[in-house]
């Protein structure tokens, strides 16, 4: 006996949901990266911040396009 699957998913359209999720980790990661290298570097803590801040606003415009890269 042959049974038909008559579920529809929609997996194949969650592409966004992933990239951002992955995005985010790797926006944190990256950030975190680059401020506990700073800081062990015996730098001070106002170096330590504007490093994260200039590493924050460095990596805000690749968010455009890991989106529009989810859209083929």
């Amino acid at each position: 006996m042959s049974r038909l699957h008559t579920e529809s998913h929609r997996s194949d359209r969650i592409g966004w949901l992933r990239a951002a999720v992955l995005g985010a980790n790797d926006g944190i990661v990256s950030t975190a990266s680059l401020i506990i290298g700073v800081a062990a570097a015996n730098a001070t803590q106002n170096a330590v911040l504007v490093a994260g801040v200039a590493g924050l606003v460095a990596g805000t415009p690749w968010a455009p396009n890991a989106s529009a890269a989810t859209r083929a």
